[in-house]
Parts: C-alpha cells; sequence; structure tokens
C-alpha cells in the first residue's frame, strides 16, 4: 500500500525513513532517526552549572479566570483548582511560576499514603546512626545532624526567602481525609518546627539542612522553619470527594471547565502550532462529543 492509498483509507502510511510508523510489528531488526519529541515531552534544558531550567509553557486562560488566580496572589491564600484531568490544572501553577519569575515549582504528588510531615522534612535518623558509631571508634568528630535532615516540598516553600515560592500540591482529594485540615495549619502559621533540631543543645543552635538545591543548604536556627513570603499555593483536586468546610473557607476556588472545540483549536496551535490545526479538524470536533458520553 503507497502512501497515497494510507492517506486514502486514514490509516497511518507505512515505514519509510523519517517518516510517521517506526515501529512495524515484524519482528526484522532496523536503525531508525527518531523525530523531535512533541513540545511537551521535551527534557529540561540544562545549564553549564548542571542545574535544571523549566522552558516556557503556553497556557490559555480566560480572564475571569485569571482574576481569580490574581486574587488568590493578593491574599495569600491557596488556591483550589477543581476540575476534570487534562483541563489544566497542574499546568496553572507552571505558568504562574514562568510568567511572574518565581523560579521551578515546588511539586507534592498526593496519594492514600502521603502525610504531612513527608512534605515537609525527612530524617535520615539510620544513615546518620551509620556514620556515627565509626566515628565514635575513632574517637573522630560528631557528624552534624543537619546534613541528614532534607527538606521536602512544602518545607522548602516555608524557607525564609524574598520571593515567594510555587508550591504545586497535585490531586489533594486522593490523600487522607485528615490531610487538608493538617495542611491547614501550617499555611495559616507560615512555618513549622523540626524537633530533631530544636531539642538540641544551645550549641547547635544554628544548622544547615538540606534542600531541593544541592548545593544550597539552608540555614535553620533552633529547629524553626519559618518563611518571610507566603508561597504561592496552587492545589488541585478532580473532585472526587468533598473537603472540610473549614479548609474550603480558607482557599480562594477555580473550577476549570472543560474544553469546546474552540477553546481546544487553541490550545493545539498554542503548543505545537497553526499549521496543526488543518490536520484536525474531524478529531476536533468529534473530541466534545467522545468526552460527554
Amino acid at each position: 500500500m503507497t502512501a497515497a492509498e494510507s492517506a486514502g483509507t486514514g490509516r497511518p502510511a507505512p515505514f519509510t525513513e523519517g517518516g510517521w510508523r517506526l515501529f512495524r510489528g515484524d519482528g526484522a531488526p532496523r536503525r531508525v532517526t527518531f523525530p523531535p519529541a512533541p513540545p511537551w515531552r521535551r527534557l529540561h534544558l540544562e545549564s553549564p552549572d548542571g542545574s535544571q531550567t523549566e522552558r516556557p509553557r503556553p497556557y490559555l486562560i480566560d480572564p475571569d479566570d485569571a482574576d481569580i488566580v490574581n486574587a488568590a496572589l493578593h491574599l495569600r491564600r491557596p488556591l483550589l483548582v477543581t476540575g476534570h484531568p487534562g483541563t489544566g490544572k497542574s499546568s496553572l501553577a507552571h505558568a504562574i511560576a514562568h510568567e511572574l519569575a518565581l523560579g521551578h515549582v515546588l511539586h507534592w504528588p498526593v496519594n492514600s499514603r502521603s502525610n504531612l510531615q513527608d512534605a515537609l522534612y525527612y530524617d535520615d535518623a539510620i544513615g546518620r546512626l551509620r556514620e556515627a558509631n565509626p566515628r565514635r571508634d575513632t574517637d573522630g568528630p560528631e557528624p552534624d545532624i543537619g546534613q541528614y535532615v532534607r527538606l521536602g516540598p512544602l518545607g522548602n516553600a516555608l524557607l525564609a526567602q524574598d520571593r515567594p515560592r510555587v508550591l504545586l500540591i497535585d490531586e489533594m482529594d486522593k490523600g487522607d481525609i485528615d490531610l487538608p485540615n493538617d495542611l491547614l495549619t501550617v499555611l495559616e502559621e507560615a512555618q513549622f518546627e523540626i524537633p530533631e533540631l530544636s531539642r538540641l543543645p544551645e550549641d547547635h543552635g544554628t544548622l544547615h539542612v538540606r534542600t531541593d538545591g544541592p548545593d544550597a543548604p539552608a540555614a535553620v536556627i533552633r529547629g524553626r522553619v519559618r518563611c518571610r513570603e507566603f508561597p504561592v499555593v496552587i492545589i488541585t483536586s478532580n473532585g472526587e470527594r468533598e473537603f472540610p468546610p473549614a479548609f474550603l473557607r480558607r482557599c480562594v476556588r477555580l473550577d476549570l471547565p472543560e474544553p469546546d472545540e474552540e477553546r481546544l483549536r487553541d490550545i493545539v496551535a498554542a503548543h505545537i502550532g497553526h499549521e496543526a490545526l488543518d490536520d484536525i479538524d474531524d478529531c476536533g470536533s468529534a473530541w466534545p462529543r467522545r468526552s460527554a458520553l
């Protein structure tokens, strides 16, 4: 079957070097040249210092919805974003961080086993004990306890910094029923305590703990982490269950609707280019009907 015949039947064209069909399923090994990945699946660029920088992500939002985002920013309140999967809830956090130049997004994906402490910090007590015993046998100095404490995504968001960080708490409705209220207390106080550090003697007043930056430890005084600017918190939910009223009262709520055909075309044009619209006319009109079934 020729490429023209395949085009007439709506089936993919057969394999040619540089063509669409890379895998044929005939068991014959061949070396092919992979085409460039689509824009939304390309890996982050790496800077000369080894750090990764996030690429701009096009994001379309209605003016009324943008006003709700701005209300949350001005009020220093978490933004609770609800909507069906694929409506752009998580991408909104990346769009805000990019547009406001707030660095890379801190990501906390919530599941049924998630708890607040994991999001705040992790204490590697076993590693500290493993290294302390050989040093004690050789009369060496005790290891600095701070190097065994690593801040989690929420802990990094609450560090004392001049500009806020963006924290994405993804799919909160998958977590434990008490998690929203536990989280609410920490966000209201904008601080938390690391007991493993706060109960140390006075001569251990300031310790440096590990952060999301591999070469950027943070100073913690008497085990207390407190931010100077409330973080920009984006909480997403698929609407699988309701949250406690006290939690909802302290959030600014944004409900993202299902995209219609016109919005789908705008999204495709923003991500791939207007030239791709010619190939998706049938697909674009079928999507709203299929999603409504």
